[in-house]
């Protein structure tokens, strides 16, 4: 499993901040979203195995939405923490 925090421009209400959530979950391998309007950003837990990262910004894109930038591998493979 693995986390990724993607900064979603272009979010201004409460149904774009579903829209993209909505998008995200559409995809295979993507266990659960979290949208935040505030701060403009969407957490991904997904399994690797089955998507990519690449994939979850396509379906931002596709949604209307573009990707300022991304936090990498929060918790990657389930390891939490800075120990690991």
């Amino acid at each position: 499993m693995q986390t990724e925090k993607l900064k979603v421009t272009g979010m201004t209400c409460g149904g774009c901040s579903h829209r993209v959530g909505s998008a995200l979950k559409e995809i295979n391998g993507v266990n659960s979203v979290s949208v935040s309007l505030g701060t403009g950003e969407a957490t991904v837990d997904f399994d690797e195995k089955v998507t990519s990262l690449d994939h979850l910004k396509l379906a931002v894109q596709h949604a209307g939405y573009g990707i300022e930038s991304t936090t990498t591998s929060l918790n990657p493979k389930g390891k939490g923490g800075c120990c690991g």
